[in-house]
């Protein structure tokens, strides 16, 4: 299953899970929302087409059965490039193109570990074709992508299921039927309830007005890019911008790895 998803820190790579909940690490590096108490709600922009409407919905259900977060669906505010807005997810699909990703995730970092913005994006270029086009398969990627910005990390990526839609398994082919790694398991809710164990005396969810502009990626800051190709299924890009922010995208290709490049 070939998807993307970002995150703030430099070359961060996914950690493997072990085998108790109690000792899981699928967490990036305890990236996490900043917020006062739990439960928190967090507001995931709907900018999804009707084909995708259930498996948003259902997403969200699945994610707010966690002790530590209250999704609340509202009216998306994102463009087409699936901008995102501070203190909130956003959730779009578009024709995104031969890009190489099925599914991409981005959160933004200050403060070394606060997630302070979100998006989650569906790429109908590849969900449009025979391959990819079915419900479960629209699930397990959504509901992975929404958890990338969380700080959740695969489970696994081997192409086996865990039965989690955080695992690479791949709703495709002969599994198109398979409901299997299409909802969180318990697993997931206990790694979630492990990264916001403690609170914080801060909050980066929608209701912080004060956070910087700059965490949007503004166009007047210019970012330095490195890629680098981890495995057969993805690789890392890292962005550092002027203003101190940063962001890491994990890269899971469709066909492979691409080349390592860099640039500034």
């Amino acid at each position: 299953m070939k998807r993307l998803l970002t995150i703030l820190a430099a070359g961060a790579a996914l950690s493997a899970v072990v085998a108790t909940p109690a000792s899981a690490d699928h967490s990036w590096n305890g990236y996490h929302w900043a917020r006062t108490a739990n439960p928190f709600a967090l507001k995931v922009g709907n900018n999804v087409s009707s084909v995708w409407a259930t498996q948003l919905a259902t997403s969200n259900a699945d994610w707010t059965t966690s002790d530590v977060m209250d999704l609340a669906s509202v009216a998306g505010t994102a463009n087409k490039r699936c901008s995102m807005t501070l203190g909130t997810v956003q959730a779009c699909n578009s024709k995104y193109g031969s890009t190489g990703w099925l599914g991409l995730a981005s959160i933004n970092i200050s403060g070394g570990t606060h997630i302070t913005q979100g998006s989650a994006k569906m790429n109908d270029t590849y969900f449009n074709t025979a391959n990819y086009n079915n419900p479960n398969e629209r699930l397990h990627v959504i509901c992975q992508e929404i958890g990338h910005t969380f700080g959740l990390g695969h489970t696994s990526e081997d192409g086996t299921s865990q039965n989690t839609c955080m695992d690479y398994f791949s709703n495709t082919g002969a599994n198109a039927t398979s409901t299997l790694s299409t909802h969180p398991n318990q697993r997931d809710y206990d790694q979630l309830g492990l990264i916001y164990t403690h609170t914080d005396s801060t909050t980066t969810v929608a209701s912080a007005t004060a956070l910087s502009a700059g965490m949007a990626g503004r166009s007047d800051v210019v970012p330095f890019r490195t890629v680098r190709s981890d495995n057969a299924k993805h690789s890392v890009i890292a962005e550092y911008y002027a203003d101190g922010t940063t962001r890491i995208t994990d890269v899971l290709w469709v066909d492979g790895p691409r080349s390592v490049v860099s640039r500034g």
